[in-house]
């Protein structure tokens, strides 16, 4: 079932939306925290977005833009303002369609319909893995944090999205050295210290502080 999320703040409309979307045999999720869209996005991991312009703390245009960063799932904007100068401001951040309010429900409908044909019927759906703000997108191998870019090694990407997997969970240094096997390159136990190290000192130094903990004996787990 593929999966919606609204970011639209009014209660209304959202809730119309989720309704009608639902009806379609479509499952849908309306956005409950607009300080932190990005970690409901992660959470939920939809495979179509219905994003409004005008929103609580952070306009549509910056979500859209935080969105783009870290995975190419399709944006839909929703807005009244849909003056050209918003629809091309729309289009340039990366949304992929714009329906202009007030809309037909069975309109909207059919754009998300056609939109999530376009977009499945020849893609793999790529998850995002999210913790204390940080995205690991797992198509590009990729992790980003506050707008930024966190450049990884094989390895370090390897044991980020193995702790991330597994986020709550101790994991033990024999899982990680497995995972660590898949590449070519031979892994020992200080193998994987050091490319624990190294991992750490690239999330300190972007803000990600003890983002890794260490139980001694046992595992890593991210915390």
């Amino acid at each position: 079932m593929y999966r919606i999320l609204i970011v639209e703040d009014d209660p209304v409309i959202a809730s119309a939306i989720e309704k009608q979307t639902k009806m379609w045999d479509l499952d849908a999720q309306c956005v409950n925290d607009f300080r932190n869209v990005m970690a409901q996005f992660a959470e939920y991991d939809p495979h179509l977005i219905l994003m409004d312009i005008s929103l609580p703390f952070f306009n549509g245009y910056y979500w859209c833009s935080e969105i783009r960063k870290v995975s190419k799932v399709p944006i839909i904007f929703i807005s009244s303002a849909s003056d050209n100068m918003n629809i091309v401001m729309a289009m340039n951040m990366g949304a992929d369609d714009f329906i202009a309010k007030p809309f037909d429900q069975s309109v909207l409908t059919a754009k998300i319909q056609a939109m999530l044909r376009r977009t499945y019927d020849f893609a793999a759906v790529v998850p995002v893995l999210e913790h204390r703000g940080a995205l690991l997108n797992t198509g590009e191998n990729t992790l980003s944090y506050n707008g930024q870019i966190i450049d990884l090694s094989k390895n370090e990407y390897r044991i980020l999205s193995a702790l991330m997997e597994n986020k709550g969970k101790v994991v033990s240094r024999e899982k990680l050295m497995e995972r660590l096997w898949e590449t070519d390159s031979f892994v020992d136990e200080n193998t994987l210290t050091v490319n624990v190290n190294r991992l750490r000192k690239k999330l300190d130094a972007a803000g990600l502080e003890n983002f890794i903990t260490t139980k001694f004996g046992v595992g890593y787990l991210i915390g």
